[in-house]
């Protein structure tokens, strides 16, 4: 089963980032922004999020 890494914007913590297990955060103006909160197995993210991150390689997700 696939699984997802997941930052928070620390400055907008209403907003996730996943991307595949292991990977870098996509281009993003400020990394610094971003704090590792964890890995999720497929199973456990909505399939928009899944999809997104197939699609492009990154996925937001309202965190509210």
């Amino acid at each position: 089963m696939e699984q997802y890494d997941l930052y928070l914007n620390a400055k907008k913590p209403a907003i996730g980032l996943y991307v595949p297990q292991g990977s870098k955060l996509p281009d993003l103006a400020d990394t610094a922004d971003w704090i590792f909160d964890g890995t999720f197995a497929q199973d456990l993210l909505p399939s928009n999020v899944v999809a997104g991150v197939k699609a492009d390689g990154h996925a937001f997700r309202d965190m509210d």
